[in-house]
């Protein structure tokens, strides 16, 4: 059992040389592969586990609700799971058994593990089967492997714009899906063209309008030796300081994790595929083997409501075993 936050001590709060303090990495290793259920308000995260009661709001028939998955990674072959695209067929039903339509389905990147037209096809032909009112995605670096995402446009890219972002409004929330997977180095990057669009994109927005990001590597710096950080987030998020909430919601990395700068609530999603070790914990973010029976365990989608008025938005994390 991991201690308390009261108890680490204070000179182990200073953020480490990857950006992340102790008591956020002793966070992530309680909450990897857990159903967590998370509230955004006023800058805070306040966290419960599945199962007990959870706020209000998720109960509002009224309420926005849409739903995260991530890196299906359709086309992997190795040993950490030998069946993805039955991971990822468990998901779509674990969402159409939901007690709910969500308004929306996000699947925030690395849909194929190889970016072929056969991987493609056969996601876009899964994600039909999604009882939802619409889908939704960004690409992964997966997605994009070797012609710069066109392929991906291809399949998901319309309505979109540059390189295939978007943004769009519902049930008083505006949404800005990002694109941060085109030009890597070492870490993600949105690049001038997309940093402008942002600024351009919430510059009409009234400050009391919450926000949603959607991108598929971190918009903080969540391990930059692993890649696990964005270049120019800085000045993406620079745009969105004077919003009262303001939520990110990334995908990438495998696992569950949660931080708060100032009025900005980072969301990193699990997977439906395979995890991958936490930040420091491997040489490098390999796929990991887990123990028979245990894979679903660390699989997962989230869920997300909102209800108009309100400032907080719910975010559950469901494991799929």
């Amino acid at each position: 059992m991991t201690k308390p936050d009261a108890e680490i001590p204070a000179e182990q709060e200073n953020p480490g040389p990857h950006g992340m303090t102790r008591r956020q990495l002793m966070r992530h290793s309680a909450w990897f592969g857990s159903a967590v259920v998370l509230v955004v308000a006023g800058g805070e995260v306040i966290s419960h586990v599945a199962g007990q009661p959870a706020p209000p709001i998720v109960d509002d028939p009224h309420a926005l609700k849409f739903v995260q998955i991530s890196d299906s990674h359709l086309g992997f072959t190795g040993p950490a799971n030998l069946a993805v695209t039955e991971t990822f067929s468990a998901a779509i039903q674990q969402i159409n058994a939901l007690p709910y339509r969500p308004d929306f389905v996000m699947h925030t990147g690395d849909l194929t593990h190889l970016a072929t037209a056969a991987q493609f096809d056969q996601v876009a032909q899964m994600m039909k089967g999604l009882h939802t009112g619409k889908t939704l995605t960004v690409p992964g670096e997966h997605d994009s492997i070797d012609d710069h995402g066109q392929k991906y446009r291809q399949f998901f890219g319309a309505g979109t714009v540059g390189d295939g972002w978007y943004s769009f409004d519902m049930k008083g929330v505006h949404f800005l899906s990002l694109v941060n997977t085109l030009s890597l180095e070492k870490l993600g990057h949105l690049g001038t063209a997309q940093l402008e669009f942002i600024r351009r994109d919430v510059a009409g927005l009234s400050s009391d309008t919450p926000i949603v990001v959607f991108s598929h590597i971190p918009l903080f710096a969540m391990f930059p030796g692993w890649g696990w950080a964005t270049d120019d987030a800085t000045q993406a998020l620079s745009y969105l300081r004077r919003f009262s909430s303001v939520t990110c919601l990334n995908g990438h990395v495998h696992q569950l994790f949660t931080k708060t700068e100032g009025n900005v609530t980072f969301h990193s999603a699990t997977t439906t595929a395979y995890p991958l070790p936490a930040p420091g914990k491997a040489p490098a973010p390999t796929p990991m083997v887990l123990p028979a029976g245990k894979l679903k365990q660390a699989l997962g989608i989230r869920e997300v409501t909102y209800r108009k008025g309100d400032s907080p938005l719910a975010v559950k994390d469901v494991v799929l075993g």
